[in-house]
């Protein structure tokens, strides 16, 4: 699947900007990461109750390993009905970004890193 195909599967949603990583794609929409798309699967952001929706769909966590322990990082597939149906795609794309949203506002904002000489006055 290109970037094309995975615009096309969130047409109905808004503009999707996809950027490499990880051997495919980090998946964005107003400026945060809400899915992902890796080993021809496209998995969304989710929170433990969106994930109890998505995991009664069929979805599957993404998971992989790490120094011999499985590793879940809280995407979950976006459902195979949903491949097929915009309006279905649109609203669980919805609601991954609003738990990208929220988990973007519960960070602490990042501290700029200042040169160690002082500035000239």
């Amino acid at each position: 699947m290109d970037e094309a195909a995975i615009a096309d599967i969130f047409a109905a949603f808004r503009p999707v900007r996809c950027r490499r990583m990880f051997g495919g794609y980090g998946l964005y929409a107003e400026g945060v990461m809400f899915g992902v798309f890796v080993g021809e699967r496209i998995y969304l952001k989710a929170d433990a109750e969106f994930a109890r929706t998505l995991e009664g769909e069929g979805a599957e966590a993404f998971t992989y390993e790490r120094s011999g322990k499985r590793v879940a990082l809280g995407f979950w597939s976006l459902p195979e009905a949903a491949l097929d149906d915009a309006d279905a795609a649109a609203e669980l794309a919805g609601r991954a970004l609003r738990v990208a949203l929220a988990a973007a506002a519960s960070k602490p904002p990042e501290r700029r890193r200042s040169s160690r000489s002082p500035r000239p006055r």
